[in-house]
């Protein structure tokens, strides 16, 4: 039988790289993006590994990866196409349960052996055993110096975030580091063909639990079978709403160094609240 012609769709949503649907003449597809190398140098490659961590968790669907090469001036990422069906009934437990389950992949220290992005910005996953540290320096200050520097934050903010800094002990918790997708907002999860959850887009790294579900908090919030299933699948501790505003100061200065200036008044909210 003679074959047809490879064949590709695009497909929109995303607003930082190009991707679509790819079709072989044998009728097997893929999910193809590209991007320029020089802009966003080794995204995908950093990209691959992060979902190859999560797909190796067996704890949630992940699309598998074929490849992430570099074609100059291009760098393209090749993985499993997911057919997209309706939710199923039980959708938001499962998600409450597997993201449960993956939260108890642990290691030895925060952070991963390779930095990433969370969007088109480099996030710095620098290995470190104190989780209060690496959310500080890693995170925070990294990209609150990057908002001062582009002159979209004020330098008077930093005196803000110093006082928040001296609070953390007492506010946040300790635990084992979670294996974490890093970036869980409704965009990044995705609904497979059995009608269950799957997750796309990470940015992966060993970090506090309390991260990814901030996270799920940030633009409206899952359903509430979700956080029933996770609490029922590992708990929750008191407190835990005023972490999650502070988590989310994380997600909030990346979207003003992506964005601009229309996400400052979450922030300083939050300054204000406990600093």
């Amino acid at each position: 039988m003679e074959k047809s012609r490879p064949r590709f769709s695009p497909i929109g949503g995303g607003c930082i790289n190009h991707g679509g649907r790819l079709t072989t003449g044998n009728g097997d597809h893929y999910f193809l993006k590209w991007n320029y190398d020089a802009r966003f140098p080794q995204m995908f490659a950093a990209e691959a590994r992060g979902l190859d961590l999560l797909y190796a968790s067996q704890a949630i669907r992940i699309p598998r990866i074929i490849r992430a090469v570099r074609c100059e001036p291009y760098q393209f990422i090749l993985m499993e196409f997911i057919e997209s069906r309706q939710r199923a009934g039980n959708y938001w437990d499962l998600l409450g349960q597997r993201l449960a389950l993956l939260h108890k992949n642990t290691r030895d220290s925060f952070g991963l052996d390779h930095d990433n992005y969370i969007g088109s910005l480099p996030q710095s996953n620098t290995s470190c055993v104190s989780w209060i540290e690496f959310f500080i320096t890693n995170r925070l200050q990294t990209q609150l110096k990057a908002g001062v520097d582009a002159e979209r934050i004020d330098p008077s903010m930093v005196k803000s975030f110093e006082r928040l800094y001296a609070r953390l002990p007492e506010i946040l918790t300790v635990e084992p580091p979670s294996l974490l997708h890093g970036d869980l907002w409704s965009g990044n999860l995705i609904v497979d063909d059995k009608g269950e959850p799957c997750l796309i887009d990470p940015a992966v790294y060993y970090g506090h639990r309390e991260v990814d579900l901030a996270m799920t908090k940030l633009f409206g919030g899952f359903d509430e079978r979700f956080y029933a299933s996770y609490q029922n699948a590992f708990g929750t501790f008191p407190g835990l709403q005023e972490r999650l505003d502070i988590y989310n100061l994380y997600p909030l200065l990346v979207h003003v160094n992506l964005f601009g200036q229309g996400y400052l008044n979450q922030v300083e909210t939050i300054l204000r609240a406990y600093a």
